[in-house]
Parts: C-alpha cells; structure tokens; sequence
C-alpha cells in the first residue's frame, strides 16, 4: 500500500531535503562526479562543501564543526540519508570510485515536483512506519510531540517526526512539530485517512 500524495507546485522551499536534492543533483551536472572513499562515502570536500551549500536547520556548518575537526560523510546525518535515498531511488549511481547522476536523476532535476514525490516515496519506505495512522494523528492535531505516540520517545523522532520535518511537511520547534503549508498541498485526506494506492 502506497500513499497517493497530492501535486504540491507551492512550499516545496520547506524542504530541506529537497533542497540539498537539486543542489546535490546540479552540483552532478555542472561540476562532474563526487569522489567516494574506498567505504564509499562521500569524500571530506564534498561533504565541507555540502554543509555550507545546504546551510541546513540544525546542522549548520558551525554546528557540524563545533563538534567536528574534519568533516565526514556520518558526521551530517541529513546527507547521509540524502546519498542513501539517491542511490535507492537511482538517481545516482556508483562507478570506479565515483559518484555520478544518471538519466533519471537529471530527468528529476527538471521536474521538482516529481524529485520530491520520489524522495518521499523512498524516504517514508525505509521504515517499519504505520505511516497511514501517523499521518492521521498528526493531521487532527493542532501540534505534536515525540512522546504522543508511545513508545520511545527517540526513536519515534528519528524515524517519524525528523523525516517528515526534512520533507518539509512538518516544521520543528524546541521538539514540537505543526504541519507545514506544505502538508495541506501535498495530502489529501478522505473519510478521516489519506488516500492510498494498494
């Protein structure tokens, strides 16, 4: 079962991770390949690169280096995830050491929209997630907190509330998350649930 999201042509600037998408993608484009570790990690000029590029909540260049010396790829978690989601999504693709955006990545890169549908398609299926009841929940609440859904409070940020947050479909606040314009643009809701595709 997949959940059919709306076409959101406004608000996708709330996302960051759409945002680090196309700078990531473009950066492909205009300046070649991203070279890999022999772990394959992003290397350290990238990922410097990165952090000042995508100038992320949270994980601002002088938040990643006021615990950092040098920075790696496991040291910013948003573009850790982004570099998995590319790659799950082929975006991107591996190759002699190299990262490189193939044919679909570039498609993406024109159409906005669908870059973003895909990175929440992918992203939201990385996780044993009952994404149906959470987006309901969420959607008749006036906010949410990491402990209104039980069980680990931690855990129920990393995997339910951060995510939604990088999509741009919540924002955060001191651990507490309203829905975003881009909620309303991006979900429809019928008889009390979000429309589904089985």
């Amino acid at each position: 079962m997949r959940i059919e999201f709306c076409l959101p042509a406004a608000h996708l600037d709330l996302s960051p991770l759409h945002r680090a998408a196309v700078l990531t993608l473009r950066h492909l484009v205009e300046t070649g390949p991203i070279g890999l570790t022999p772990n394959y990690a992003l290397k350290r000029y990238f990922v410097t690169w990165a952090a000042e590029a995508f100038d992320w909540p949270g994980y601002r260049t002088e938040d990643l280096y006021a615990v950092n010396k040098v920075l790696n790829e496991h040291d910013f978690p948003p573009l850790y995830a982004l570099h998995d989601l590319l790659l799950a999504g082929k975006l991107v693709r591996r190759r002699k050491g190299f990262l490189y955006i193939t044919k679909f990545g570039k498609d993406l890169l024109a159409h906005p929209v669908s870059l973003w549908l895909a990175l929440t398609q992918h992203m939201l299926a990385t996780t044993e997630v009952d994404w149906l009841s959470i987006l309901n929940a969420i959607n008749i609440a006036a906010s949410v907190t990491d402990r209104d859904f039980g069980g680990g409070a931690a855990l129920v940020y990393v995997h339910v509330l951060r995510p939604l947050a990088w999509l741009g479909l919540l924002q955060e606040e001191a651990r507490v998350f309203t829905k975003s314009p881009l909620w309303g643009a991006a979900l429809s809701f019928e008889a009390g649930t979000p429309m589904t595709r089985h």
